[in-house]
């Protein structure tokens, strides 16, 4: 393909051998003749062909890779076909559709394809576009959904995007207009979606593998699901025969989605309630010794790396808390989606609250995102949920 040439500073093409799919600035010899969001080619300096990536004039990362194996590859329509087919193809060998058909299609990076994230709602494609180069093909992406099988797309705007205001894509749906609340099922449970409205893509598809495994520690036990949003762990709690479930969100309208999603499933007569109400407040006030098992998966505090410091007291403080509180021999579910905050910091943090509550603690689980988030192992910063199962002494 005659395309627009990135060339590389000498010695600087160790990480694209290594198949990392960003490019930065500070190992530019040449910048290409493109515009943002234009396809380019990255070369070495001795002119040996890297791989095709997306332009950003305007970033640190100047282009992010989507193909490294072929460069004689037409990228046309039927390229883009074959990758979204081959995404969708592992999520059918790794996920029980029958069971559950709600599922992340396409996780960016992920899939090595940077600036995608594609989430499934039964027979709706919730869609974000998150750089000018997606943007420019995103009537190819369009037509590749359409012939996977998804009858409607969903455009939805990440508000966190750094460029998102040179995106001209309104929120909204593209082509044939659906049902923006849609009745899903995960596990064999029901829950309501508000793709319109909902935090990311309308659900917290990530942590499906997280609240499969709440299930086994729930029998007989009184467990409260903080920042519980639209009652996710608080069902699965239930399904595990929990004695009882108190689900705690700031938000009204996320309680009101919980409560109606808690009697899809279980009747009006289910041991549960809820609250709109600080998850902070509450845990310093709520007396000890009244939960068995604790779920903490706050919203990410540190949006970027300037918010770990501050974000860190956050989660330190509400672990501290329930470490404090909880009934000796209890379990606590802990998260954090910061992708600033790693997996050693994270322990760190969990480890103070620890020390200061002066308990006991003890790991019995290390979680991550769900397997159809998957992690570029060449592309280790996709790794960006991180959890741990404690047992409290």
């Amino acid at each position: 393909m005659n395309l627009p040439i990135l060339i590389l500073k000498p010695d600087r093409q160790r990480s694209l051998i290594n198949r990392h799919p960003w490019v930065f600035s500070g190992a530019v010899k040449h910048l290409p003749q493109a515009e943002t969001g234009d396809i380019i080619q990255v070369n070495d300096d001795k002119g040996k062909w890297m791989g095709y990536g997306f332009f950003d004039a305007r970033s640190e990362i100047v282009c992010k890779i989507f193909e490294y194996d072929n460069a004689d590859v037409i990228i046309d329509q039927s390229y883009w076909d074959l990758r979204f087919s081959q995404a969708y193809t592992m999520r059918k060998n790794l996920l029980d559709l029958s069971n559950t058909n709600c599922f992340r299609l396409v996780h960016a990076e992920g899939d090595s394809l940077p600036g995608i994230i594609a989430d499934v709602y039964n027979n709706t494609v919730v869609l974000q576009i998150l750089h000018k180069g997606t943007e420019n093909i995103l009537e190819h992406i369009a037509i590749s959904l359409h012939n996977i099988g998804f009858k409607y797309i969903y455009l939805k705007t990440k508000k966190s995007s750094k460029h998102i205001e040179d995106i001209g894509l309104p929120q909204g749906w593209y082509g044939i207009e659906g049902e923006p609340i849609i009745t899903v099922k995960e596990n064999g449970l029901t829950y309501e979606v508000d793709i319109e409205n909902g935090q990311k893509t309308g659900f917290f598809l990530d942590q499906r593998d997280n609240r499969f495994l709440l299930r086994n520690y729930s029998k007989n036990k009184s467990v409260l699901n903080t920042f519980c949003y639209t009652g996710g762990f608080s069902i699965s709690a239930l399904q595990g025969h929990a004695a009882n479930v108190t689900s705690i969100d700031i938000s009204k309208s996320a309680v009101e989605m919980c409560d109606k999603n808690m009697i899809a499933n279980f009747g009006t007569d289910a041991a549960f309630s809820s609250m709109a109400e600080d998850c902070f407040d509450y845990l310093r006030r709520m007396p000890s010794n009244q939960f068995d098992v604790i779920v903490l998966d706050p919203p990410a505090f540190a949006k970027h790396a300037r918010a770990v410091p501050q974000a860190s007291r956050g989660y330190k403080d509400i672990n501290m808390l329930a470490i404090q509180k909880i009934k000796p021999g209890g379990i606590i579910f802990t998260f954090s989606c910061s992708k600033n905050i790693d997996t050693v910091l994270f322990r760190k943090i969990v480890f103070g609250a620890g020390a200061d509550a002066k308990r006991k603690v003890k790991i019995i689980h290390q979680l991550t995102q769900g397997i159809d988030h998957p992690i570029n192992i060449y592309h280790p910063e996709g790794e960006y949920l991180k959890g741990l199962v404690l047992y409290v002494e």
